[in-house]
C-alpha cells in the first residue's frame, strides 16, 4: 500500500504479450450451475444459445460446464499468472453472462491498480528523458520582444 491508499505499480506487459503473437491470458473457464432453480436460468440460456459461438471465437479457452445442486450459479476463470477469478452470475440474463464471459477474456489476471507513470524502463538513462527539443539549439526556443513589438506594430 502506498500513502494514497491503494496499490501501485510501474506499467509492465503481461509475459512480454505481443512480442510475436498476441496470447489470451484466460486458459479456464468454469461454468456451475443449477439445473433447475430459478436463479441460473440465464446461466442455462447462455449453455443453450452462446457457450459454442463462445468457444469457437476462443479456441485457446478451455470451457468447462457442470451442472450441481448450488443456490449461487458461479463463473469462475483461471489465468496463466495462477489468479482466479470467481464472479457470481445470479439473476443474470444471457447477455449480461456474454459481457462478462468476454470482459474476463480480455483482462490479463492482474489486479487492477494505480500506474506509477504511463512508461517505465529498468535501464535508465544518464543523459535524461528525450523531447523533440533535446539536440536542437536553445536559440530557436528564445524570441527578442523586439521582433515581437515591431510585428504587432506592423499588423496595425
Amino acid at each position: 500500500m502506498t500513502a494514497r491508499g491503494s496499490p501501485s505499480r510501474f506499467l509492465q506487459s503481461v509475459l512480454h504479450n505481443g512480442l510475436g503473437r498476441y496470447v489470451c491470458q484466460l486458459k479456464r473457464l468454469t461454468l456451475t450451475f443449477s439445473k433447475d432453480a430459478q436463479p441460473a436460468r440465464g446461466a442455462r440460456e447462455f449453455i443453450e444459445e452462446k457457450i459454442v459461438d463462445f468457444a469457437k471465437q476462443n479456441p485457446s479457452i478451455v470451457v468447462y460446464v457442470s451442472p450441481k445442486q448450488i443456490a449461487v450459479p458461479k463463473l469462475v476463470g483461471e489465468y496463466l499468472n495462477g489468479a482466479i477469478r470467481e464472479e457470481d452470475i445470479n439473476s443474470k440474463t444471457a447477455e449480461e453472462i456474454t459481457e462478462l464471459v468476454q470482459k474476463m477474456a480480455n483482462q490479463s489476471g492482474l489486479d487492477i491498480i494505480r500506474l506509477r507513470k504511463p512508461y517505465h524502463t529498468d535501464n535508465p538513462s544518464i543523459q535524461g528523458q528525450w523531447h523533440p527539443f533535446t539536440n536542437k539549439p536553445s536559440s530557436i526556443n528564445v524570441k527578442s520582444f523586439d521582433a515581437l513589438s515591431q510585428q504587432k506594430e506592423s499588423s496595425l
